[in-house]
Order: structure tokens, then C-alpha cells, then sequence
């Protein structure tokens, strides 16, 4: 049977002549829950968004390798762009650890309501423990009662709700126990973050209700020498699935963004 693999997917609508904007998604892995902020990242980026199988159980140091090995392609294929890597949630973590170990892959950090807290919060922990003993349907009801705590609700259409849940659904319970673990490993206390002179912005959801992102996002700005923390008052956990957030028009705000891509260049805070 053909092994599913870590791969990049790519959108139909291609912008060659574009920075390439690398995309790491939360949990579940898909990549395509950006659908939601495509249209207005197109007309500035040439996009790329990283898919997990949904059975995969490969390490951090594993995860690294791949995705390096991914970009490194891309880089290979798109000479003398520019590369903005950006991470939600578990993907957050995933691409501040390929900034600690492969600084050289991209030009450009963005962090959205980064994970890097979940180790410090015991509760989520043995949300871990006892996700991996959860029978598939017992695991797939439980994904409707998170949904609440992952969204706020009126902030989000009901087509993006229901793609999140496919999103959710789609990994087993086994593949999501281990993702768990995996952030339960990460401590950014354990690393330094002095050699990562790149630009970095850090986008949280000040009405987070799994992680406390608001105050994650201080602290990373304090960790990472190069940083900048944009706080979205009413946002949630998932906020790049909310209707009035747009990611273009942070990007824009902060000068990473520009629908004339002639006119983006290497920006310093």
C-alpha cells in the first residue's frame, strides 16, 4: 500500500515570481486550513503549506529533517527569494525548532498562537495521557466539545467550522496523543535564540481559551532578539479561520507584505 509521506501542498493559483510563504499548520496537520486567508496571501506569496499524514509519528528531530529538507527544495527551485516561514500552534513550534537548528532556510519568522506554552500546562498533560487510550469514536465525539475552546464561534462561519472538525477528525487519536507529547517535550527555556537575527512576528489571541498566547507572545518577544508581538483583542486559538482577521493586513501593517512583491525587502525592527 502507498505510504502517505510529509509533503508541501500547493495551491492551484501559483505566484512564481513571489517570496515563497511557508505555512506549518496546528495539530491536526492537513495544511489546509489557510484556505480561509489564501486569496489575499496570493496576491503578494508564492505558497506553500506543510501536510502531515495523518498517521504519522516522527519525532521533532525527524520533523526537522523533513520539512529542512522540503525547503531546501523549494529554495533550490525558487533562487534569490525571499522565504517567510510561518507556524500555528504545533506548527509554531515546529518552525521556531527549525529556526534554532536551520536559520539559514528563510529570511522571515511568523508565529501564530505558538504552543511553546503547553509544556508549563499541567492540565494539557494529561489531556495527552489520556487522549492515547481514547477508542476512535470516543476520540472523534470528543473533538465536537473542543471545538468552543478552540474558536470563538460567532467569530467564525459555519463552512470554517466544519472544516476545522474534518481537519480534527482526520488525525486518530493515536497521531494526536503524540503531537501532545511532542509539545509537552518542547521547552523553550532549553534552547538559545541569539544566532536567529531575523525578523519575527508573533501574532496571538488575546481570547485564547486552550493557551495563555497573549502572555506566550511577551515572553517569546523577550526570548527572540529581532521580535515583535501583534495581540488581537477578540481573537481565539484558531484565529486565521476568523472572519475579520487578515493576515495580509498584519503582515502589511508591520511592512512584510506588499501585493507588488518588486517591492518587498529585508526588514529590520
Amino acid at each position: 500500500m502507498f505510504k502517505k509521506t510529509i509533503r508541501f501542498l500547493q495551491p492551484k493559483q501559483s505566484n512564481p515570481n513571489s517570496p515563497l510563504f511557508i505555512f506549518f499548520p496546528g495539530m491536526d496537520g492537513t495544511g489546509e486550513l489557510l484556505q480561509t486567508q489564501l486569496e489575499g496571501l496570493e496576491a503578494g506569496f508564492n505558497i506553500r503549506c506543510l501536510s502531515l499524514p495523518p498517521d504519522d509519528l516522527t519525532d521533532w528531530e525527524g520533523l526537522i529533517v523533513q520539512t529542512a529538507q522540503l525547503i531546501q527544495t523549494e529554495r533550490q527551485r525558487n533562487r534569490n527569494k525571499l522565504v517567510y516561514l510561518c507556524g500555528e500552534s504545533f506548527g509554531g513550534c515546529l518552525a521556531l525548532q527549525l529556526a534554532i537548528h536551520k536559520p539559514e532556510l528563510f529570511e522571515y519568522l511568523i508565529l501564530v498562537n505558538p504552543a511553546t506554552s503547553f509544556s508549563s500546562q499541567n492540565w494539557m498533560g494529561w489531556g495527552a495521557s489520556i487522549t492515547q487510550w481514547l477508542p476512535e469514536s470516543v476520540y472523534q465525539l470528543c473533538t465536537f466539545g473542543l471545538l468552543p475552546f478552540l474558536i470563538i464561534p460567532e467569530r467564525v462561519s459555519s463552512h470554517n467550522r466544519q472544516a476545522l472538525l474534518r481537519a480534527m477528525q482526520s488525525v486518530t487519536s493515536q497521531t494526536a496523543a503524540w503531537r501532545l507529547s511532542l509539545l509537552s517535550q518542547f521547552k523553550i527555556e532549553d534552547y538559545s535564540f541569539d544566532h536567529i537575527k531575523q525578523p519575527v512576528l508573533v501574532i496571538a489571541g488575546e481570547a485564547d481559551r486552550i493557551l495563555p498566547s497573549d502572555a506566550e507572545a511577551e515572553r517569546l518577544v523577550n526570548y527572540l532578539p529581532n521580535a515583535q508581538k501583534v495581540i488581537l483583542p477578540e481573537s481565539g486559538h484558531a484565529c486565521l479561520l476568523e472572519t475579520e482577521v487578515k493576515l495580509p493586513d498584519i503582515l502589511q501593517r508591520h511592512n512584510l507584505f506588499d501585493s507588488n512583491p518588486v517591492a518587498l525587502q529585508k526588514t529590520s525592527w
